[in-house]
């Protein structure tokens, strides 16, 4: 298989593991501009080889001579970059092991870097390597005091650093990051390993020099960031490497101690559930280094093989840059009772945490890899639904702002109905309790928050059909009336809510819910049919949308929507594409990448499905928004609009997904790693 994301894209991720702990190169070269957070603050990483006595760099202008970067590649779980000079190749993998179907090991915020060393000119050349993280990773912004110390812990050469007053969960917000918790360094005890922190200058010229680090650290400390720049620095002498090669590794890690809080109770990491300290995830997590690397490159291959062979190298590349990305726009956290919560992050957006039509669009990927985890996003949702502090028929929005998951805060919030979005999230969440029921095989989730579910299926008996002006998650453009994929929507949830029924005995309650959803399906024909499509809204001749809520028909197995309705507008759709893809709708250029592979998903050939996904790879190549991922774009100018790093692209992975094959085998595979899922879903009624 050819590598992924190959060339070039807007945004390349190096250690991706929660909306803090999430560092990208913005340049086509790592050499080429600073690391940055998703935010685009720098979160400085430098990288050296001296090679033969002579320095070159290979990340970040941080050496006058620059190694050649011959390649780099994207994959799910991984980058890799390959870098050549003085007869020496370089290849540095960065590595966020974020294996969905194993939550310790998911929940673990600790990255690699991975050092693989040989010659290519048939002779023999003494190597060095140098790395240094800038201790601005600890920091909000770069005014702020640091302090940073070296740390004892058995077999292993560890520093941290960390902002001198620790205000852990003392705010929340958007273009925000951690000013609490401590960045970690660290690598496996070595005679050829050693450290050193302080002004990043020294370091550097020592290095450049062939000279040690200092005997004694910069004790010039607390001091901001901005006086020296400080680094936790760290290399490692190679000796002399032939074309045998020769490896090294780097941990980079981050303890944030408390990383969330729900309904005002201060939550640990997931990993920390226990009593499990930071050395004790150190040490874990070199030892079992060698296994999560095979495991992680397994799980790559297959999830890179079926995108490849559903959607061809478009779709491959698409998912490759989407996983880490949809996964670390999330923070997964223990309750006070172990249950785990994995709560998003709504980037460049408000900062919302949890938000349901965040939730929506990336369920995909989540149903596909481990549907525990949708379950861990639903359960904050619906348990703060039932409380007394909910009081409307509707479903919310929201809990709050990240990381503070206290309430909702979007809209009236708690206090009143306006600005809410009662039939956008009402469907959504009638539908995304459904599809994990389905998933796992066992309707007994639903059966916990049937009152809630209830009660969102009557307000959509009552208003979801034809909707009064409202928002919904596509009102870029403005809000509409009588939206007509919004219809969809609350027509589909309905019968998913049908079909729940029936799974929990209540077959009078399924009868009529589905019979009712049926029955709106045929008069939602009527009044969307406009020729050779439907309309937008359904007064309004001469409009067209993406009816991308249509997956789930089919999907869920609800059968409610000929297949005329989808076939149609897929053929209206491969007519109106633009530059760069499919428009969300006749009012604006805007695309939706998420989105724009839901409604592909409703193609009937591998060609058509490609057809959707070409435009696609044109634009990540040529945008000129060099950021990570945006799933909302000009599709004529290619250039995105405020969204970046969203969890939204798990979405990306419906065509996997709406495949029965690929889902048959995933399925085997997280049933597997989970024993508390025993009926086959065949089985499931």
């Amino acid at each position: 298989m050819k590598k992924p994301c190959s060339g070039r894209i807007p945004a390349t991720p190096l250690i991706t593991h929660d909306p803090s702990f999430s560092v990208w190169s913005f340049s086509d070269h790592l050499r080429g501009d600073y690391t940055r957070h998703w935010t685009g603050y720098i979160r400085g990483m430098g990288g050296m080889a001296r090679i033969d006595g002579k320095a070159w760099s290979w990340m970040a202008p941080s050496a006058p001579d620059r190694m050649e970067q011959i390649s780099s590649a994207v994959y799910p779980t991984r980058t890799e970059y390959i870098f050549k000079a003085g007869g020496v190749q370089l290849t540095v993998t960065f590595l966020s092991p974020l294996l969905p179907d194993d939550l310790d090991v998911l929940s673990r915020p600790v990255g690699y870097v991975n050092f693989a060393v040989e010659s290519v000119d048939g002779k023999a050349h003494r190597v060095e390597l140098y790395l240094d993280v800038g201790m601005e990773w600890a920091t909000d912004v770069f005014d702020q005091p640091v302090l940073w110390m070296r740390q004892r812990i058995a077999g292993l050469q560890a520093m941290r650093a960390g902002t001198q007053t620790q205000h852990v969960l003392n705010r929340s917000g958007d273009d925000q990051r951690y000013e609490w918790g401590y960045l970690w360094l660290a690598a496996k005890e070595d005679p050829r390993v050693s450290t050193g922190a302080g002004a990043d200058q020294p370091m550097r010229r020592a290095f450049i020099e062939g000279r040690p680090f200092p005997d004694t650290d910069d004790l010039a400390q607390p001091r901001p960031i901005y006086r020296g720049y400080p680094k936790l620095a760290i290399r490692f002498d190679l000796g002399r490497v032939t074309r045998t090669g020769a490896e090294a590794q780097a941990l980079i890690a981050y303890e944030d101690i408390y990383c969330c809080e729900y309904m005002q109770r201060k939550l640990r990491p997931y990993w920390q559930r226990g009593e499990a300290t930071m050395a004790d995830l150190l040490q874990t997590a070199v030892v079992e280094y060698p296994v999560l690397a095979k495991r992680a490159a397994a799980f790559d291959a297959r999830l890179l093989r079926d995108a490849e062979q559903l959607g061809g190298p478009e779709y491959r590349d698409l998912c490759a840059l989407s996983y880490r990305q949809a996964i670390a726009a999330h923070k997964l956290a223990a309750d006070f009772d172990g249950t785990p919560m994995f709560f998003s992050k709504e980037n460049f957006s408000n900062g919302c945490i949890a938000t349901v039509d965040v939730t929506y669009p990336s369920a995909p990927l989540f149903l596909l890899t481990n549907p525990r985890l949708l379950e861990a996003m639903l359960t904050p949702v619906l348990n703060y639904a039932r409380s007394p502090r909910w009081r409307f028929p509707f479903a919310p929005h929201d809990l709050g702002t990240f990381p503070l998951a206290n309430g909702q805060i979007y809209g009236g919030g708690e206090l009143s109905d306006k600005g809410q979005m009662p039939v956008e999230e009402s469907g959504n969440m009638l539908l995304l309790v459904a599809a994990y029921c389905d998933a796992v095989g066992d309707a007994s989730y639903a059966g916990q928050y049937w009152k809630s579910l209830s009660d969102w299926a009557a307000y959509l008996e009552t208003h979801g059909f034809d909707p009064v002006r409202q928002l919904c998650t596509d009102d870029f453009a403005g809000h509409l009336a009588h939206n007509a994929n919004l219809s969809i929507k609350s027509i589909l949830a309905l019968a998913a809510y049908g079909k729940l029924a029936a799974a929990l005995g209540h077959a009078k309650v399924a009868g009529r819910f589905t019979k009712l959803a049926r029955t709106l399906a045929v008069k939602w024909q009527r009044m969307a049919e406009d020729g050779d499509h439907y309309r937008l809204v359904f007064d309004q001749a001469g409009t067209w949308s993406q009816k991308y809520n249509l997956v789930w028909d089919k999907l869920l197995d609800l059968n409610v929507f000929p297949d005329k309705v989808a076939r149609r507008e897929v053929a209206y759709y491969l007519g109106h594409q633009e530059k760069y893809g499919l428009s969300l709708d006749n009012r604006k250029k805007y695309g939706k990448v998420d989105w724009i592979v839901w409604s592909g998903t409703l193609a009937e050939t591998k060609e058509q499905f490609r057809a959707f996904l070409k435009p696609l790879e044109r634009w990540l190549k040529e945008t000129s928004s060099r950021v990570p991922l945006p799933d909302l774009y000009m599709t004529d100018t290619g250039e995105h609009v405020i969204f970046r790093a969203r969890s939204v692209v798990g979405g990306v992975f419906m065509r996997i997904l709406a495949d029965a094959k690929c889902r048959a085998r995933w399925q085997k595979t997280w049933r597997q790693a989970d024993t508390s899922i025993v009926v086959p879903r065949s089985e499931w009624k």
